[in-house]
Formats: structure tokens, C-alpha cells, sequence
């Protein structure tokens, strides 16, 4: 119950009393008076608690970028936080340092989630940040028209990664196996230039280089994400260890998660000016990547994390794609855990 709940209520008792022609004693008013200073006290003293700072991995991606509106709006400060968002180069090394101990927690793709490294902690699912809903795609020379043509072809995709993830995905909904395509372990880099040299038949690729590249080249998109419901989810991870430790600071990082959403929701250009300042971007090229995304907002998390949700048949489907195709070298875990609880607490508590 809130103080000004609590005062409330002692108002009416106390009016009530008088109308009974009950007269209060010295004692009575006295403790009455105690009783509201403690209240008072214990609730600044909630209040003024500090959070435990967070230190939180990220990595260049329009869905995780998002994130950099909460710093200069203000947003974090008024969710009662301080967060240092480490930039890192590739998912991997971001998941590792979860797992370590050297992350609060990281924004990574659910794929990356599953493959991390052991160690003395597991993997905990927080929040789906996004999905890729167009925004990662294959694309060919001119003379490969279809998917099914990528049979026997050369195609440049960095193995472990999620543009294995999105090759692999591609070919299972046109029933074709793995092996028949020979992958070139490209960074989404080294794909996209040996593709415009020639060197190789096709490459999966992110936006904007994905569209850049097939207009380069004259070539053809043959697949992306907005044809199937993608398994390229993209979440906010942490460890085991750190949820139990710092519960209520990753509470409320998921509330500011939330804030950051609605603000795109009703003042889009605003905080995509915001960001691409920050980034050193410009503010529409940010827009239209963003654009590719199915944004994790309140409605997508409810759908991602239910009992029957999207994020436990996607961990069972990524499950059987890595295992169709050992070609990553990489451990699968199948101790990745999908915290419903806090996410929901978050969802239930949010307010604008």
C-alpha cells in the first residue's frame, strides 16, 4: 500500500472517531504521529535504495541500438538505474563474458545464447528484443533465381552465426538438405565482397548491405526473413548467478526496455534522431533498418515467453537445424533457461 493510501486511510478512522464524539488522547495523537513518521521514513528509505549498477554487452544491430535512446532521455535515471553498455565486436565473446561473471547481462541473438561456452553458470532468456522480419536475407548472382538453385553452389556465410542460422532456415523451408550447398565461412564483410569479385554464387547478408550488395551486383534476393516466422530472435541474456543477485536492477532495465518501446510507438523520429546522432548514423537509414524488425515490445514478449510460447519451439527448432549441420563445430546447450517471471513481473508493473 502506498503512504498516500495509508494517510488516507487514517483520515477516514480519525473522522469517523469524531463523528462518534470519540475524543483522542495526548497518548493516542502521539502514536498516531510516531506511526506516520515510520511510514514516512520506511518508504524514503525504499525509495533512496540504490540499484546495483549494471554493466550490459552490446553489439552493432539496429535491435539492439534501439537501446541508446534511455541514456539521454532520461530514461535509465528515471527507472532508478546506472548502465554501461560495453560495446564488443561479435556475440560470442559478449555471451562468454555473461557467463564469466564479467557481464550483468548482453544483448546477443537466442542462437548465440545456445552455443555459448560452458562453464559454472547457464544461460538465462530475459527478453526478446526483436525479430528479424526482412531485415537478414540471401542474395545471389543474376543467373540464381530460386533457393532451390543454391544446390551445388558456393555461399558465404560465417559458420556458428546467425547467418548460418538464416542459410539454414532458408534452405529447410525449400527441403533442402544442408550438405548440398557448400558454405564458405565469410564474415558478413568478406561475403559481400567476394560476392561483387564473383568469387562465390551467393552470400546471406544483413541490411542495409544485403540490399546494397544485390544492386551492386544486379543480383537477386531469394530469401529473407519476412518469409517465415525467424528463427533470428534476438534477446537479452544473462546468467543464473546474476538474475538471483541483482533481480531488481534487471527488473527494471526490462521496465526502461519497455519505456524505450512505447517511445518509438508514439514518438519514432524523435528517438531514431536521437540514436543516429549517437551513432553517427543518419536518422532514416537507422528508420528504415529498424524497419526489418518485428520490435520487442510488450505484445511480442507475451507471445515469445507464454508456457506454449514462440521462444520454446524456437529453442527445439535451432536445436535441430545446428544438429542437421555440425559443419559450426560448436557444443549445443540445452541448459538455456527462459525466465517467464521476470519478464511478466515487468509487463504487469510497467506504466508509462
Amino acid at each position: 500500500m502506498k503512504i498516500t493510501q495509508i494517510i488516507g486511510t487514517l483520515t477516514i478512522w480519525c473522522q469517523q472517531k469524531l463523528r462518534l464524539g470519540i475524543k483522542f488522547t495526548f497518548f493516542s495523537l502521539f502514536a498516531i504521529a510516531l506511526f506516520l513518521t515510520l511510514i514516512t521514513n520506511a518508504c524514503s528509505f525504499e525509495q533512496n535504495q540504490s540499484l546495483q549498477p549494471l554493466r550490459v554487452g552490446i553489439t552493432s544491430w539496429v535491435g539492439f541500438d534501439i537501446v541508446r535512446y534511455a541514456q539521454p532521455s532520461g530514461i535509465f535515471k528515471q527507472r532508478g538505474l546506472e548502465v554501461e553498455l560495453v560495446q564488443f565486436d561479435n556475440q560470442q565473446d559478449s555471451s562468454r563474458a555473461v557467463i564469466r561473471g564479467g557481464l550483468d547481462a548482453a544483448f546477443v541473438s537466442f542462437w548465440d545464447a545456445m552455443q555459448v561456452d560452458p562453464g559454472n553458470d547457464r544461460p538465462v532468456v530475459l527478453l526478446t528484443t526483436n525479430i528479424s522480419a526482412g531485415a537478414d536475407g540471401i542474395v545471389a548472382q543474376p543467373a540464381i533465381k530460386s533457393v532451390a538453385d543454391l544446390r551445388g553452389k558456393q555461399v558465404g556465410a560465417k559458420l556458428g552465426t546467425v547467418n548460418h542460422l538464416i542459410l539454414l532456415e532458408a534452405l529447410k523451408a525449400h527441403q533442402i538438405k544442408p550438405a548440398d550447398v557448400k558454405i564458405l565461412d565469410y564474415s558478413n564483410e568478406v561475403a559481400a565482397e567476394k560476392i561483387k569479385t564473383g568469387a562465390i554464387d551467393a552470400a546471406v547478408l544483413w541490411e542495409p548491405m544485403l540490399g546494397e550488395t544485390a544492386k551492386n551486383i544486379k543480383g537477386n534476393i531469394l530469401h529473407t526473413t519476412k518469409q517465415v516466422d525467424s528463427l533470428v530472435i534476438d534477446i537479452l541474456m544473462s546468467s543464473d548467478s546474476t538474475v538471483k543477485a541483482k533481480k531488481a536492477a534487471l527488473k527494471q532495465f526490462l521496465l526502461a526496455w519497455f519505456d524505450v518501446m512505447q517511445a518509438v510507438e508514439t514518438q519514432a523520429t524523435k528517438v531514431f534522431n536521437t540514436v543516429g546522432e549517437q551513432l553517427a548514423q543518419n536518422s532514416e537509414s537507422f528508420a528504415t533498418d529498424y524497419a526489418g524488425l518485428k520490435k520487442g515490445d510488450m505484445t511480442l514478449n507475451q507471445r515469445m515467453f507464454a508456457a506454449d510460447g514462440r521462444l520454446n519451439s524456437a529453442k527445439a527448432e535451432i536445436l535441430q537445424l545446428l544438429q542437421a549441420d555440425p559443419r559450426h563445430g560448436r557444443v549445443i546447450r540445452q541448459d538455456v533457461e527462459i525466465n517467464t517471471a521476470l519478464v511478466n513481473e515487468a509487463i504487469a508493473g510497467w506504466k508509462s
